[in-house]
């Protein structure tokens, strides 16, 4: 068996609908959206349909929502953005974030605008509620900055209860919702965050686009300028063809959810249950019950041995992708900081399994004999 992909979490395969809808945009749809004549006028339109499309699916109005390059820039942009404009001088966030998050706030503070405190967690990536709010007890206005889907390890953060927290003490809150927008509802009317982020590639989407929502009630500055496009919030031209994918590719997540969850859910349950009898000695990094974990992410902790760093190496020349963490850190020496940060056993290699709708139960089961021959080297 070959072409056996499990690395969904770092980026997934575009749906071929998406690509029909980006290619027909393509073909027929080149003017700019800035453009007051009517080739502009009618790219303008796309990306606007595409904008209210967004917003209905999360609940929200279209002008709280804009367009970005991906993720990266639209996590970058509310934690700066807010920082600057708020006048905001104390963060919060955890050493388990995404390094979007965890290194332009290291970068803040370096340059001495703000000073950053870290919640506790347990081993499992679970956030210390309750020493968060120790924190936002004794420090001024702050930004909080926690992510709803751990993207290594899984697990779950509440972010209606983070959100309620941060209200009490007139905290903003932007979370890191890339590993969960599609996946899950998110209904931003009744949930207290200033801001949340998409990544289309994610859930199906191309590569290269996302956008970052913000609440109505806070005004920040642009971060990238150059251009009154996005309502003066975001300078360049719009990626048409890429806001036209992400829309729909949101829209065909949304429409089979339910089901995609219900297959996706049943090839983890069934990793988890065949790893545990055939390789008994490993075990799981981050929480794995349905409700406190990301249902397309198994991180496996297997048992010491020779030829562990080799591991992965094992499963690709065998056709099979998996990660050993974030991908935004692949070709780095240095081991996960996420692993680190639940203390599991740095002598255990350690796999990261993500699963999509297009995995089978065959593929899962190609990949756990893959692992009993790789140990038994």
């Amino acid at each position: 068996m070959e072409n056996v992909y499990f690395d969904n979490a770092a980026t997934t395969a575009i749906d071929p609908l998406v690509v029909n809808a980006m290619t027909e945009v393509m073909a027929n749809f080149y003017g700019n959206p800035s453009s007051i004549h009517s080739h502009g006028r009618k790219a303008r339109t796309l990306v606007e349909k595409a904008r209210k499309t967004v917003a209905s699916l999360l609940n929200t109005a279209p002008a709280n929502i804009f367009f970005t390059s991906g993720g990266t820039e639209a996590d970058n942009m509310a934690i700066t953005c807010s920082i600057q404009s708020l006048g905001l001088t104390h963060a919060i966030t955890s050493k388990l974030e995404h390094h979007a998050v965890l290194h332009t706030l290291q970068n803040l503070e370096k340059q001495g605008i703000i000073f950053l405190s870290f919640v506790q967690n347990d081993s499992k990536g679970n956030i210390d509620l309750q020493h968060l709010e120790q924190l936002l007890k004794t420090k001024p206005r702050t930004l909080v900055s926690l992510m709803q889907a751990n993207n290594e390890i899984g697990t779950l953060t509440n972010i209606q209860t983070i959100g309620e927290i941060c209200q009490t003490y007139n905290a903003i809150y932007h979370t890191d919702t890339v590993q969960t927008v599609g996946h899950y509802v998110h209904n931003l009317s009744n949930l207290n965050a200033h801001f949340i982020v998409c990544a289309a590639h994610k859930l199906h989407g191309p590569k290269g686009v996302g956008f970052l929502y913000i609440n109505p009630t806070i005004k920040i500055s642009p971060l990238v300028f150059g251009g009154a496009q996005e309502r003066n919030m975001r300078g360049g031209t719009e990626n048409i063809y890429a806001i036209v994918g992400l829309a729909k590719a949101l829209e065909l997540a949304y429409a089979d959810m339910d089901e995609h969850k219900k297959h996706i859910l049943a090839l983890k349950n069934y990793m988890m249950q065949a790893l545990k009898k055939h390789l008994p000695d490993c075990y799981f990094n981050g929480e794995t019950d349905e409700d406190k974990s990301l249902y397309t992410v198994l991180n496996v902790s297997f048992p010491e041995m020779e030829m562990a760093d080799m591991l992965l190496f094992n499963l690709d020349i065998h056709g099979i992708s998996a990660s050993g963490g974030s991908a935004c850190s692949s070709g780095s020496s240095i081991g996960s900081h996420v692993l680190a940060g639940i203390h599991s056993n740095p002598k255990r290699p350690s796999i990261r399994f993500s699963f999509s709708k297009y995995n089978t139960f065959a593929e899962i089961d190609y990949v756990v004999k893959t692992l009993v021959a790789a140990k038994n080297l």
